[in-house]
């Protein structure tokens, strides 16, 4: 399975002048909603990834993905693993369990995004399940932006990188796209203007 070539095809690998919502810039952007907008393909991409979470023994009772991006793919995880399926939502911009969602002490929790860059919401619910008494097992993502290192690649791990390097990652292929800061931005430094094509406001 060419995964690029899934999200070429979707119209889901946009280049231009971006903002991350990490706040730093790239060229080069993941619209995961343009895939999964599609469910015949969203099933197949999560059915890929439970079977990498299946061979690794890797036992889960429950998948939490942080909204809105995860949302789809966190749902689909979980139906391909059998398993429960919540999601965490932002208010007044932290991140919490809402609409009834619990977990019980010593569930163990598998935290799936569409796409992991460098981990930093994942790592928002992380401390959340931690909080209510529940075990991270895993971390998965459709797409990795190449800061983290996931189980099956030879993708090192970046400084960057905010997932917990004891808990294993998951995901289907390796996007490693150029990245600035702002202020270092090549594109900006060319007049260009960054638009904000990802979902956290």
């Amino acid at each position: 399975m060419n995964i690029e070539n899934i999200y070429k095809e979707a119209g889901a690998l946009l280049e231009g002048h971006f903002i991350l919502s990490s706040g730093n810039h790239s060229n080069r952007y993941l619209q995961s909603a343009k895939v999964l907008e599609n469910p015949a393909t969203a099933e197949i991409l999560a059915k890929a990834l439970s079977e990498q979470i299946k061979a690794s023994g890797t036992e889960v009772d429950t998948v939490c993905a942080p909204a809105l991006g995860g949302v789809i793919a966190g749902y689909e995880l979980a139906r391909a693993l059998k398993v429960r399926s919540i999601f965490a939502e932002r208010k007044d911009g932290k991140m919490e369990l809402r609409r009834g969602f619990e977990i019980k002490k010593g569930e163990k929790i598998l935290i799936c995004e569409d796409i992991i860059t460098t981990g930093g919401s994942a790592m928002e619910v992380a401390k959340i399940i931690s909080e209510l008494g529940g075990e991270v097992v895993a971390f998965a993502a459709l797409a990795n932006r190449g800061f983290c290192h996931r189980e099956g690649s030879d993708t090192s791990r970046k400084s960057n990188c905010k997932l917990l390097e004891n808990i294993p990652f998951y995901a289907l292929a390796d996007f490693e796209f150029a990245m600035y800061e702002p202020d270092n931005c090549p594109m900006c430094l060319e007049g260009s203007v960054a638009v904000k094509p990802g979902s956290r406001t």
